[in-house]
């Protein structure tokens, strides 16, 4: 008799992706759909609760339950972008559409009120973490100001992956991992909601339970399960944020452990045996009891390429072609990629995307190299962060959409001097979904042998000395144009002010 499979589903920024897994991490089937974000105004980033994320959800679950041909499901776990915001009433529905990550920067005049209010040390202390466009605490203060119609009506606070657990279970829960990005609302060390803080940022709102993302949750429900296809009283766990569910997914699971996430945006997750609070990055709790983990986030990576690709009117496959017969330094370009403002370790959402050193001899080639070097140096600048921090990165694994090709995870190599491992499976955080379900009803995955390494890529010396010379005229351009950004970002929102 076949074994019972594992299912994961997990909601991106701009797909959802979902795996069907044998108890011993053969993947039996996988699902995708593309999606789209809302920019309503700028410095706003949304998503529509129930025509994305539901939406995407229904159809990976109606396809994967066929796909199963038969075989029972033993448990499911989801993950989603996060942190988000999504206020909803009593019975779960969505009262706005949700204000997502750091990549939302509406907030700006709440960090700096919370910051001034509780003292930006002691906000670093108790919660691990400086405000910045990524904490949700903020995002609720500005709700209460600019719809207080909605949070009047406000009953729950959900994030993507809980969402979806109460849609299917019932259960008001959220994950641990999830709630430490809820700053300053959640005491780090004594792993709970900082409920004097928490009233102080979110007056009235009752904060859901918490739970690890290795436990069940809830079951679903009879009517989840007419909707859905899957089946009652299937064990769901709490769910956590995708970054980490796919952290689990290549083995990073030990201190020293360090995945770097070729994405949309470009995000980076070291495992911690202890807390080591840095004010340029994220401290959180892990996605498994016991662990903590430091997180650094680039604005945009996969969004700036994306754009390129889109103005020069060419596909991957021919840039990276073409970028790949430019030399280490782009023919004398340097690229800032703060297209979207910059999230760690500048902290900064009026920083601005720059291109220095442009003249009519470049083309296509260059610039495109140019972005994949600048997203490089930005990698560098967060490893540094998390050294000068006490963490110890004692192994890289790539993931994400990013690693295909090979260019782009040999030129991060190149400038960090680092190695990176690229693991047999780079489906993402989906898998890790269905480790964490495997984790949660007991069936001991093997960790390591779900998801052995494929590919190692190691620098080349002569290359990383060039771009030790270009890296540090990247660290000297921010802080020599900042001033130009800011002024350029207020006039960029003053044109369309909401």
């Amino acid at each position: 008799m076949a074994e019972p499979l594992l299912l994961g589903i997990d909601i991106g920024t701009s797909s959802s992706k979902g795996v069907l897994v044998d108890p011993r991490g053969a993947v039996v089937a996988r699902a995708s759909r593309a999606h789209e974000t809302s920019y309503p105004h700028p410095g706003w980033v949304e998503h529509d609760a129930e025509t994305v994320w539901w939406a995407d959800f229904l159809a990976l679950t109606r396809e994967l339950v066929v796909a199963a041909n038969g075989r029972s499901l033993a448990g499911l776990a989801v993950s989603g972008i996060g942190p988000v915001l999504l206020p909803a009433d009593a019975a779960g529905r969505p009262l706005r559409p949700a204000i997502l990550y750091g990549v939302d920067t509406r907030a700006g005049r709440e960090i700096d009120e919370l910051t001034a209010e509780l003292g930006a040390e002691s906000i670093v202390e108790r919660g691990g973490t400086p405000l910045s466009s990524q904490a949700v605490g903020p995002k609720w203060r500005w709700l209460a100001r600019h719809e207080p119609e909605v949070y009047r009506r406000t009953e729950l606070f959900l994030m993507a992956s809980s969402y979806l657990v109460h849609r299917l279970t019932g259960e008001y829960v959220l994950d641990h991992h999830s709630a430490s990005q809820c700053d300053p609302m959640y005491d780090l060390r004594a792993a709970d909601w900082a409920a004097d803080w928490a009233e102080l940022v979110a007056p009235g709102i009752e904060l859901p339970r918490l739970a690890w993302p290795t436990e069940v949750a809830g079951t679903v429900s009879a009517a989840a399960a007419a909707e859905t296809g899957l089946p009652q009283g299937l064990p769901v766990t709490a769910g956590t944020v995708d970054a980490w569910a796919e952290a689990a997914s290549v083995g990073v699971t030990e201190p020293g452990d360090t995945m770097v996430m070729y994405g949309t945006t470009m995000f980076l997750v070291q495992v911690l045996a202890d807390p080591r609070p840095h004010p340029g990055l994220w401290t959180t709790r892990g996605a498994l009891p016991g662990t903590y983990s430091l997180a650094a986030g680039m604005a945009t990576s996969g969004a700036v390429t994306d754009w390129l690709r889109k103005l020069l009117g060419r596909d991957f496959g021919d840039l990276v072609g073409m970028a790949a017969d430019v030399p280490a330094g782009s023919r004398g370009l340097l690229l800032l990629p703060y297209f979207a403002g910059e999230r760690t370790p500048l902290f900064d959402p009026d920083a601005r995307g720059i291109v220095a050193g442009l003249t009519t001899a470049h083309g296509a080639a260059e610039i495109y190299r140019a972005a994949l070097e600048g997203i490089a140096y930005g990698v560098r600048h967060n490893l540094e962060a998390m050294s000068a921090a006490g963490g110890v990165a004692g192994r890289l694994v790539a993931v994400g959409g990013g690693t295909q090709g090979g260019l782009w995870t040999q030129i991060v190599s190149d400038v960090t001097g680092t190695e990176q491992q690229i693991p047999a499976e780079t489906i993402g955080a989906a898998l890790g979904d269905a480790l964490l379900a495997g984790v949660a009803i007991g069936a001991e995955p093997d960790i390591a042998a779900w998801n052995p390494v494929r590919e190692t890529v190691r620098p080349d010396p002569a290359r990383h000395e060039v771009y030790g010379e270009f890296y540090a005229r990247y660290r000297e351009l921010y802080p020599a144009t900042s001033d130009i950004a800011h002024f350029l970002a207020g006039q960029q929102r003053s044109a369309d002010t909401p």
